[in-house]
Protein backbone atom coordinates (compact mmCIF):
# COMPACT_ATOMS: atom_id res chain seq x y z
CA UNK A 1 0.00 0.00 0.00
CA UNK A 2 2.81 2.41 0.86
CA UNK A 3 4.51 1.81 -2.49
CA UNK A 4 1.22 2.38 -4.30
CA UNK A 5 0.67 5.71 -2.56
CA UNK A 6 4.23 6.82 -3.30
CA UNK A 7 3.75 5.96 -6.97
CA UNK A 8 0.52 7.95 -7.05
CA UNK A 9 2.24 11.00 -5.57
CA UNK A 10 5.17 10.78 -7.99
CA UNK A 11 2.91 10.44 -11.03
CA UNK A 12 0.87 13.44 -9.89
CA UNK A 13 3.82 15.80 -10.47
CA UNK A 14 3.93 15.41 -14.29
CA UNK A 15 0.12 15.42 -14.25
CA UNK A 16 0.13 18.86 -12.65
CA UNK A 17 2.64 20.11 -15.22
CA UNK A 18 0.55 18.76 -18.10
CA UNK A 19 -2.73 20.21 -16.78
CA UNK A 20 -1.26 23.66 -16.14
CA UNK A 21 0.45 23.59 -19.54
CA UNK A 22 -2.72 22.65 -21.40
CA UNK A 23 -4.66 25.31 -19.48
CA UNK A 24 -2.04 27.91 -20.37
CA UNK A 25 -2.21 27.04 -24.07
CA UNK A 26 -6.01 26.96 -24.19
CA UNK A 27 -6.25 30.32 -22.46
CA UNK A 28 -3.88 31.79 -25.05
CA UNK A 29 -6.29 30.66 -27.79
CA UNK A 30 -9.24 32.54 -26.30
CA UNK A 31 -9.90 35.79 -28.21
CA UNK A 32 -8.48 38.83 -26.42
CA UNK A 33 -5.89 39.01 -23.66
CA UNK A 34 -5.31 40.43 -20.19
CA UNK A 35 -4.04 43.79 -21.42
CA UNK A 36 -7.08 44.33 -23.64
CA UNK A 37 -9.43 43.35 -20.80
CA UNK A 38 -7.79 45.91 -18.48
CA UNK A 39 -7.47 48.78 -20.98
CA UNK A 40 -10.92 48.19 -22.44
CA UNK A 41 -12.27 48.94 -25.88
CA UNK A 42 -11.78 52.68 -25.41
CA UNK A 43 -8.12 52.41 -24.41
CA UNK A 44 -5.48 53.91 -26.68
CA UNK A 45 -3.18 51.64 -28.71
CA UNK A 46 -0.16 53.12 -26.92
CA UNK A 47 -1.58 52.28 -23.49
CA UNK A 48 -2.45 48.80 -24.71
CA UNK A 49 1.07 48.13 -26.05
CA UNK A 50 2.67 49.53 -22.89
CA UNK A 51 0.55 47.28 -20.67
CA UNK A 52 1.35 44.25 -22.83
CA UNK A 53 5.03 44.85 -22.18
CA UNK A 54 4.51 45.33 -18.43
CA UNK A 55 2.56 42.06 -18.20
CA UNK A 56 5.11 40.15 -20.28
CA UNK A 57 2.61 39.31 -23.00
CA UNK A 58 5.12 40.21 -25.72
CA UNK A 59 7.28 37.28 -24.68
CA UNK A 60 6.86 33.89 -26.41
CA UNK A 61 4.21 31.62 -24.93
CA UNK A 62 6.77 29.03 -23.79
CA UNK A 63 8.68 31.73 -21.93
CA UNK A 64 5.52 32.93 -20.17
CA UNK A 65 4.72 29.38 -19.11
CA UNK A 66 8.27 28.74 -17.92
CA UNK A 67 8.06 31.90 -15.80
CA UNK A 68 4.83 30.58 -14.29
CA UNK A 69 6.39 27.19 -13.52
CA UNK A 70 9.38 28.89 -11.92
CA UNK A 71 7.01 30.76 -9.61
CA UNK A 72 5.07 27.58 -8.90
CA UNK A 73 8.14 25.54 -7.96
CA UNK A 74 9.17 28.37 -5.62
CA UNK A 75 5.82 28.08 -3.82
CA UNK A 76 4.03 31.04 -5.40
CA UNK A 77 0.89 31.02 -7.53
CA UNK A 78 1.46 34.61 -8.59
CA UNK A 79 -0.87 37.56 -8.16
CA UNK A 80 -4.14 38.48 -9.83
CA UNK A 81 -3.57 41.03 -12.58
CA UNK A 82 -6.87 42.72 -11.69
CA UNK A 83 -6.87 42.85 -7.89
CA UNK A 84 -3.14 42.57 -7.21
CA UNK A 85 -3.84 40.05 -4.43
CA UNK A 86 -1.96 36.75 -4.15
CA UNK A 87 -3.77 34.04 -6.07
CA UNK A 88 -3.46 31.59 -3.17
CA UNK A 89 -5.28 34.06 -0.89
CA UNK A 90 -8.11 34.52 -3.40
CA UNK A 91 -8.53 30.79 -3.95
CA UNK A 92 -8.36 29.84 -0.27
CA UNK A 93 -11.19 32.28 0.46
CA UNK A 94 -13.45 30.39 -1.96
CA UNK A 95 -12.15 26.83 -1.57
CA UNK A 96 -14.42 26.09 1.40
CA UNK A 97 -17.55 26.88 -0.62
CA UNK A 98 -16.63 24.54 -3.47
CA UNK A 99 -15.47 21.77 -1.15
CA UNK A 100 -18.69 22.03 0.88
CA UNK A 101 -20.76 21.75 -2.28
CA UNK A 102 -18.82 18.84 -3.79
CA UNK A 103 -18.42 16.84 -0.58
CA UNK A 104 -22.10 17.17 0.34
CA UNK A 105 -23.09 16.18 -3.20
CA UNK A 106 -20.85 13.10 -3.00
CA UNK A 107 -22.31 12.10 0.39
CA UNK A 108 -25.81 12.66 -1.01
CA UNK A 109 -25.03 10.38 -3.95
CA UNK A 110 -23.48 7.74 -1.69
CA UNK A 111 -26.36 7.54 0.79
CA UNK A 112 -29.30 7.77 -1.62
CA UNK A 113 -27.62 5.84 -4.43
CA UNK A 114 -26.50 2.92 -2.24
CA UNK A 115 -29.91 2.66 -0.56
CA UNK A 116 -31.72 2.61 -3.91
CA UNK A 117 -29.24 0.11 -5.34
CA UNK A 118 -29.48 -2.28 -2.40
CA UNK A 119 -33.28 -2.17 -2.34
CA UNK A 120 -33.37 -2.72 -6.10
CA UNK A 121 -31.01 -5.70 -5.92
CA UNK A 122 -32.86 -7.35 -3.03
CA UNK A 123 -36.43 -6.77 -4.20
CA UNK A 124 -36.06 -6.48 -7.99
CA UNK A 125 -39.23 -6.16 -10.03
CA UNK A 126 -40.74 -2.67 -10.16
CA UNK A 127 -38.01 -1.27 -7.91
CA UNK A 128 -35.30 -2.50 -10.25
CA UNK A 129 -36.99 -0.96 -13.26
CA UNK A 130 -37.43 2.25 -11.30
CA UNK A 131 -33.66 2.45 -10.76
CA UNK A 132 -33.16 1.97 -14.50
CA UNK A 133 -35.53 4.85 -15.26
CA UNK A 134 -33.84 7.01 -12.62
CA UNK A 135 -30.43 6.26 -14.14
CA UNK A 136 -31.59 7.29 -17.60
CA UNK A 137 -33.21 10.49 -16.31
CA UNK A 138 -30.25 11.40 -14.13
CA UNK A 139 -27.79 10.99 -16.97
CA UNK A 140 -30.01 12.73 -19.52
CA UNK A 141 -30.91 15.87 -17.56
CA UNK A 142 -28.22 18.60 -17.60
CA UNK A 143 -27.17 19.79 -14.17
CA UNK A 144 -27.69 23.50 -14.90
CA UNK A 145 -31.23 22.77 -16.19
CA UNK A 146 -32.05 20.81 -13.02
CA UNK A 147 -30.66 23.73 -10.97
CA UNK A 148 -32.91 26.24 -12.75
CA UNK A 149 -35.99 24.03 -12.28
CA UNK A 150 -35.21 23.56 -8.57
CA UNK A 151 -34.88 27.30 -8.09
CA UNK A 152 -38.13 28.00 -9.98
CA UNK A 153 -40.13 25.41 -8.00
CA UNK A 154 -38.68 25.29 -4.48
CA UNK A 155 -37.25 28.80 -4.14
CA UNK A 156 -39.48 31.05 -6.24
CA UNK A 157 -42.85 29.28 -6.21
CA UNK A 158 -42.90 27.37 -2.91
CA UNK A 159 -40.33 29.58 -1.10
CA UNK A 160 -38.98 26.64 0.87
CA UNK A 161 -35.27 27.05 0.15
CA UNK A 162 -33.21 30.15 -0.63
CA UNK A 163 -32.57 30.78 -4.32
CA UNK A 164 -29.07 32.20 -3.93
CA UNK A 165 -26.39 32.87 -1.37
CA UNK A 166 -24.07 30.99 0.95
CA UNK A 167 -23.89 30.76 4.73
CA UNK A 168 -20.58 29.51 6.20
CA UNK A 169 -20.88 26.62 8.67
CA UNK A 170 -19.04 28.71 11.26
CA UNK A 171 -22.05 31.04 11.33
CA UNK A 172 -24.76 28.36 11.44
CA UNK A 173 -24.54 24.70 10.47
CA UNK A 174 -28.28 24.40 9.92
CA UNK A 175 -28.42 27.49 7.67
CA UNK A 176 -25.31 26.23 5.84
CA UNK A 177 -27.03 22.94 5.04
CA UNK A 178 -30.29 24.72 4.20
CA UNK A 179 -28.58 27.09 1.75
CA UNK A 180 -26.76 24.23 -0.01
CA UNK A 181 -29.72 21.83 -0.25
CA UNK A 182 -30.82 22.81 -3.76
CA UNK A 183 -27.26 23.14 -5.17
CA UNK A 184 -26.35 19.72 -3.76
CA UNK A 185 -29.42 18.08 -5.31
CA UNK A 186 -28.74 19.73 -8.66
CA UNK A 187 -25.11 18.69 -8.54
CA UNK A 188 -25.69 15.14 -7.31
CA UNK A 189 -28.80 13.95 -9.14
CA UNK A 190 -26.88 12.34 -12.01
CA UNK A 191 -24.46 10.80 -9.52
CA UNK A 192 -27.30 9.21 -7.54
CA UNK A 193 -28.46 7.44 -10.67
CA UNK A 194 -24.99 6.12 -11.48
CA UNK A 195 -24.28 4.96 -7.92
CA UNK A 196 -27.69 3.27 -7.63
CA UNK A 197 -27.21 1.35 -10.88
CA UNK A 198 -23.67 0.25 -10.00
CA UNK A 199 -24.71 -0.76 -6.47
CA UNK A 200 -27.60 -2.81 -7.81
CA UNK A 201 -25.40 -4.64 -10.34
CA UNK A 202 -22.64 -5.29 -7.78
CA UNK A 203 -25.11 -6.49 -5.15
CA UNK A 204 -26.88 -8.84 -7.56
CA UNK A 205 -23.53 -10.34 -8.52
CA UNK A 206 -22.45 -10.70 -4.87
CA UNK A 207 -25.78 -12.17 -3.74
CA UNK A 208 -25.50 -14.88 -6.39
CA UNK A 209 -22.14 -16.16 -5.21
CA UNK A 210 -21.53 -19.45 -3.42
CA UNK A 211 -20.39 -17.96 -0.10
CA UNK A 212 -23.71 -16.11 0.25
CA UNK A 213 -25.64 -19.37 -0.13
CA UNK A 214 -23.35 -20.89 2.49
CA UNK A 215 -24.04 -18.01 4.90
CA UNK A 216 -27.78 -18.41 4.37
CA UNK A 217 -27.54 -22.17 4.96
CA UNK A 218 -25.67 -21.54 8.21
CA UNK A 219 -28.60 -19.45 9.49
CA UNK A 220 -27.09 -15.97 9.24
CA UNK A 221 -29.70 -13.20 9.16
CA UNK A 222 -30.68 -11.52 5.89
CA UNK A 223 -29.73 -8.06 7.15
CA UNK A 224 -26.23 -9.16 8.08
CA UNK A 225 -25.78 -10.96 4.76
CA UNK A 226 -26.79 -7.87 2.78
CA UNK A 227 -25.04 -5.07 4.66
CA UNK A 228 -22.04 -6.83 6.15
CA UNK A 229 -21.03 -9.35 3.49
CA UNK A 230 -22.64 -8.72 0.09
CA UNK A 231 -22.30 -4.94 0.14
CA UNK A 232 -18.71 -5.08 1.38
CA UNK A 233 -17.68 -7.53 -1.34
CA UNK A 234 -19.43 -5.51 -4.03
CA UNK A 235 -18.28 -2.13 -2.76
CA UNK A 236 -15.13 -1.60 -4.87
CA UNK A 237 -17.00 -0.74 -8.13
CA UNK A 238 -19.32 1.51 -6.11
CA UNK A 239 -16.38 3.33 -4.53
CA UNK A 240 -14.91 3.81 -8.01
CA UNK A 241 -18.16 5.39 -9.20
CA UNK A 242 -18.21 7.67 -6.14
CA UNK A 243 -14.70 8.85 -7.05
CA UNK A 244 -15.93 9.67 -10.55
CA UNK A 245 -18.94 11.45 -9.03
CA UNK A 246 -16.62 13.68 -7.00
CA UNK A 247 -14.53 14.56 -10.05
CA UNK A 248 -17.56 15.27 -12.25
CA UNK A 249 -19.17 17.35 -9.48
CA UNK A 250 -15.97 19.36 -9.22
CA UNK A 251 -16.21 20.37 -12.87
CA UNK A 252 -19.98 20.93 -12.69
CA UNK A 253 -19.58 23.51 -9.91
CA UNK A 254 -18.82 26.05 -12.64
CA UNK A 255 -22.48 25.96 -13.74
CA UNK A 256 -24.16 25.26 -10.41
CA UNK A 257 -22.33 28.04 -8.58
CA UNK A 258 -23.30 30.45 -11.35
CA UNK A 259 -27.01 29.54 -11.04
CA UNK A 260 -27.11 29.77 -7.23
CA UNK A 261 -24.64 32.71 -7.00
CA UNK A 262 -22.25 30.81 -4.74
CA UNK A 263 -18.82 32.43 -4.12
CA UNK A 264 -16.78 29.32 -4.98
CA UNK A 265 -13.95 28.40 -7.30
CA UNK A 266 -16.32 27.59 -10.13
CA UNK A 267 -17.83 31.07 -10.29
CA UNK A 268 -14.36 32.57 -9.92
CA UNK A 269 -13.19 30.51 -12.91
CA UNK A 270 -15.94 32.06 -15.05
CA UNK A 271 -14.99 35.58 -13.98
CA UNK A 272 -11.26 35.00 -14.40
CA UNK A 273 -11.77 33.54 -17.88
CA UNK A 274 -13.77 36.56 -19.02
CA UNK A 275 -11.03 38.83 -17.67
CA UNK A 276 -8.15 36.71 -19.01
CA UNK A 277 -6.70 36.65 -15.50
CA UNK A 278 -4.22 33.87 -16.30
CA UNK A 279 -2.66 33.48 -12.80
CA UNK A 280 -6.11 32.93 -11.28
CA UNK A 281 -7.16 30.50 -14.01
CA UNK A 282 -3.94 28.53 -13.60
CA UNK A 283 -4.41 28.50 -9.83
CA UNK A 284 -7.94 27.11 -10.11
CA UNK A 285 -6.77 24.42 -12.55
CA UNK A 286 -3.98 23.52 -10.11
CA UNK A 287 -6.36 23.32 -7.14
CA UNK A 288 -8.79 21.13 -9.07
CA UNK A 289 -5.95 18.83 -10.17
CA UNK A 290 -4.63 18.48 -6.62
CA UNK A 291 -8.14 17.65 -5.37
CA UNK A 292 -8.45 14.92 -8.01
CA UNK A 293 -5.06 13.50 -6.97
CA UNK A 294 -6.14 13.48 -3.32
CA UNK A 295 -9.39 11.69 -4.20
CA UNK A 296 -7.44 9.04 -6.13
CA UNK A 297 -5.17 8.50 -3.12
CA UNK A 298 -8.19 8.11 -0.84
CA UNK A 299 -9.71 5.62 -3.29
CA UNK A 300 -6.52 3.56 -3.19
CA UNK A 301 -6.66 3.53 0.62
CA UNK A 302 -10.32 2.45 0.59
CA UNK A 303 -9.50 -0.27 -1.94
CA UNK A 304 -6.85 -1.54 0.47
CA UNK A 305 -9.35 -1.63 3.32
CA UNK A 306 -11.88 -3.52 1.23
CA UNK A 307 -9.43 -5.85 -0.54
CA UNK A 308 -6.31 -7.08 1.32
CA UNK A 309 -4.64 -7.94 -1.99
CA UNK A 310 -4.34 -4.23 -2.80
CA UNK A 311 -2.47 -3.57 0.46
CA UNK A 312 0.20 -6.06 -0.56
CA UNK A 313 0.76 -4.50 -4.00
Amino acid sequence: MRNLIIRRILTSIPLIVVVTGVTFVLESLVPGNTARAIVGASGSPAAYQRLRGELGLNNPLWYQYWHYLDQLFHGSLGTSVFTGEPVSTLLNQRLGVTLSLVLLATVFCAVIGVLLGVVSAVRGGVTGRGVEVLSLLGLALPGFWVAIILVAVFAVTLRIFPATGYVPPSASVSRWLWALTLPVIALGLAGVAGVAKQTRDSMKDALGREYIRTLRASGLGQRSIIWKHALRNGAIPVVTVLGLVFVSALSATVFVEAVFVLPGLGSMAVTATSQHDIPVIEGIALYFTVLVVIVNLLLDIVYGLLNPKVRRS
